[in-house]
C-alpha cells in the first residue's frame, strides 16, 4: 500500500510539473501577442470572467479572441495546478499517517 501511495504522489507531482509547464507556454504565448499590440488590462480583469467581457474586451474588441484564449488559459492553469497541489498534500498526509 506504501508503494502504491508513494507512487500517485510522485505521478501527481510528474503531472503537476507537466501542466504547469504546458499552460506556462500558452499563457506566454498569449501575454506576448497581448503585450506586442499594446492591450492594457489589470490582473483582476483577466481572472474575473464578467469584468474582462466588460472592460478589456469592449476596449480592444479587435484583440478579443487573445484576450479571452490569454484569460481562460490562465484561469485553467490556475485552477489544475490548485487541484493537483490539494491531491499532492492529500496523497503526502495520508503517506505520512500510514508510515507511523
Amino acid at each position: 500500500m506504501f508503494i502504491v501511495l508513494i507512487s500517485i504522489v510522485i505521478a501527481l507531482f510528474v503531472a503537476m510539473l507537466f501542466v504547469n509547464l504546458y499552460f506556462r507556454a500558452k499563457v506566454l504565448r498569449a501575454y506576448r501577442e497581448l503585450v506586442q499590440t499594446n492591450v492594457d488590462f489589470t490582473a483582476a480583469q483577466i481572472l474575473s470572467q464578467r469584468r474582462m467581457e466588460e472592460e478589456v474586451v469592449t476596449a480592444y474588441p479587435v484583440h478579443a479572441t487573445a484576450i479571452r484564449d490569454f484569460g481562460n488559459y490562465l484561469r485553467r492553469s490556475i485552477r489544475m495546478a490548485s487541484v493537483l497541489l490539494v491531491l499532492i498534500t492529500l496523497f503526502g498526509g495520508i503517506l505520512m499517517y500510514y508510515r507511523s
